[in-house]
């Protein structure tokens, strides 16, 4: 019997899983270790269940569902991405990966495919960073990039604390074991593209060849707060208005320097924040990403010296909160992703993804790749985010060719 993906069933539980913390039309908020993603973990160890996969976790909550192959002993195939969203995310956005995985070893078992190896479903944790930051918690620990204590430590808005929330989860299920830290064979994450080119060129699947560098960063601007009626204008340590000077620089002297740059500012924050007070402080989030890794490392040496710089009569701040050069991806696994396009007649490109994803960090341990689908207009982490049944179910038939072909070792 051939191993088929089952579209109505894929397609159907994309459906199911985005009303898990749905909103308005097509809205997610399902973020890191709320009631939602526990919600969505429930969901998937039962559907799990029906196939006998075998649910686990880890130290960093990371949810593993395993499907027992022939040899236990030999290091597992894993493939998934995550379940958490931004606040107003949308309903295809990691979980289409997690799925996807899902339905490729769903449709092994019902075709009474057993494989060579163990295959594992992964869903990471806190990939997003929208409540907990900095993002991609879960496969940075896996990958033994960061250590589970600075994990546990980090707060939301509200300070709870990361550490509290994954000890919540766990003991809401408490029938998953922990398992301790393994080495898979490989790792693919499919994964809705997040941007406008696989549209572009009217191509259903993207052969990722790598992740361009980011560094995110915490910029605090101290000033001196005072009585908006009384405070001279000249004698001012305005808060505000230190950012204002600070924001237009590096948007001219960073943001505009390289036609591949990509520059954010994000999460302003001002104390008081308060109609009659001058601010005495703001603090904000910078994203920096570029495919090379000296330009990048350049262009954030610049954002310090702008910040020192601009910042006065304030005092300025810059606090590294993630530095992940570019990456390259498996070249084997890109081919087989490449020839399992080709055998089911889906057209592909070849493309660097402009998005970070927890691929980046697995590939330090073990040979990954990515396997992209279009979204219409490039719109991500918005509820207008959308993704077309036929280029879903494509996708989830490559993710398969892609494990079938590499059940039996790299």
């Amino acid at each position: 019997m051939s191993v088929e993906i089952d579209g109505d069933r894929l397609w159907s539980r994309l459906m199911e899983m985005a009303r898990l913390g749905g909103f308005g039309e097509g809205g997610v908020n399902r973020q890191a270790l709320s009631d939602e993603e526990h919600a969505a973990w429930a969901q998937m160890i039962a559907w799990g269940a029906e196939i006998g996969l075998e649910p686990s976790t880890d130290a960093a909550a990371n949810l593993f569902l395993t499907l027992p192959g022939q040899d236990r002993s030999l290091p597992p195939l894993m493939a998934g991405s995550h379940l958490d969203s931004q606040p107003t995310g949308g309903r295809f956005d990691g979980v289409f990966g997690v799925l996807a995985a899902l339905e490729a070893v769903t449709a092994m078992v019902r075709a009474g495919h057993r494989p060579a190896r163990d295959v594992i479903v992964v869903a990471w944790m806190n990939e997003e960073g929208s409540r907990f930051a900095p993002g991609m918690m879960g496969s940075e620990v896996f990958a033994g990039v960061r250590g589970i204590g600075a994990v546990r430590a980090a707060q939301d808005a509200d300070g709870i604390r990361c550490g509290d929330e994954i000890d919540r989860i766990h003991a809401a299920f408490p029938a998953v074991p922990e398992r301790p830290p393994f080495v898979p064979l490989a790792y693919v994450e499919p994964h809705i593209e997040q941007g406008p080119v696989l549209e572009a060129v009217g191509v259903p699947i993207g052969v990722v060849s790598g992740i361009q560098g980011k560094i995110t960063t915490e910029v605090t601007l101290t000033g001196q707060a005072g009585h908006a009626g009384t405070e001279p204008m000249a004698a001012r340590r305005d808060a505000v208005m230190a950012f204002a000077r600070v924001a237009s620089a590096l948007q001219a002297s960073v943001g505009l320097a390289d036609p591949d740059i990509r520059f954010t500012i994000g999460r302003v924050e001002v104390t008081p924040n308060a109609p009659s007070v001058i601010a005495s402080e703001v603090r904000f989030r910078t994203d920096l990403r570029h495919p090379l890794n000296d330009v990048l490392d350049g262009a954030s040496e610049v954002l310090r010296q702008i910040v020192e710089r601009e910042a006065a009569p304030c005092e300025g701040h810059v606090r590294e909160l993630v530095n992940a050069p570019s990456n390259r991806f498996d070249p084997v696994l890109q081919a087989r992703i490449a020839e399992a396009a080709v055998a089911g007649g889906h057209g592909y490109r070849r493309m660097a993804s402009a998005a970070g994803h927890d691929a980046r960090h697995v590939a330090r341990l073990c040979p990954s790749a990515m396997i992209f689908i279009p979204c219409k207009g490039g719109i991500s982490h918005d509820p207008s985010e959308s993704a077309t049944r036929e280029h879903i179910i494509a996708g989830a038939e490559v993710l398969l060719g892609v494990l079938l072909a590499s059940e039996s070792g790299m």
